[in-house]
C-alpha cells in the first residue's frame, strides 16, 4: 500500500528535508545511542521508499502519470537520499544493516553516492516532465538501491 500524499506535501517534505540538510552537520553525526541512529535511518529509508513507490506507479502504469507529482517525488527522493548515512557511522551497528557496512565503509559510501548522483540525475529528468527520459532514470536510480540492499541489508 502507498500512502498518499497531499499535492502540498511533497513540497513541504523537501522543504523540510532541506532544512534539515542544511543544519544537520555534526549535530546528526552524534546520536544518544545506536538505536536513535539505527530508528533515524530506517525512518529515512522508509520515505525514500514511500515516495519511490509513488513515482514507480507512475513509471510502471500502475497509476496516470502526472508530471507535477513525479517532479515532486523526485524532488522528495533526492532530498531524502542526503539524510540516512551519518547514521551508518561506526558505534550505530545493527538494525537491518549487515556489519558489511562498517567492514567496507568506503564501499559502502561510494554506494551512497552512486545513490544520490542516479537521485540527482532523476530529478533532473522530471524536471522535463518527460516520462520516457523519467523512466530509463527511475531505473538506474532503483538499481542503486538494489545493489545496496543485496550488499549491506539484512531482510
Amino acid at each position: 500500500m502507498t500512502a498518499k500524499i497531499h499535492p502540498g506535501g511533497a513540497a513541504l517534505l523537501v522543504a523540510c528535508a532541506a532544512m534539515c540538510t542544511l543544519f544537520a552537520g555534526p549535530a546528526m553525526a552524534q546520536f544518544a545511542k545506536a538505536e536513535d541512529a539505527i530508528q533515524y535511518r530506517q525512518e529515512k529509508l522508509k520515505a525514500m521508499g514511500e515516495e519511490s513507490d509513488r513515482l514507480g506507479a507512475m513509471v510502471r502504469g500502475r497509476v496516470p502519470f502526472d508530471a507535477k507529482a513525479a517532479q515532486q517525488s523526485a524532488e522528495a527522493l533526492l532530498a531524502l537520499s542526503k539524510l540516512p548515512w551519518p547514521a551508518f557511522a561506526p558505534g550505530y551497528e545493527g538494525g537491518k544493516a549487515k556489519p558489511e557496512v562498517w567492514k567496507e565503509m568506503d564501499k559502502f559510501k561510494a554506494a551512497a553516492q552512486r545513490l544520490q548522483g542516479d537521485t540527482a540525475k532523476l530529478a533532473e529528468a522530471a524536471k522535463t516532465g518527460d516520462l520516457e527520459r523519467i523512466k530509463a532514470a527511475f531505473g538506474d536510480t532503483a538499481d542503486s538501491c538494489r545493489a545496496c540492499h543485496r550488499e549491506y541489508r539484512n531482510r
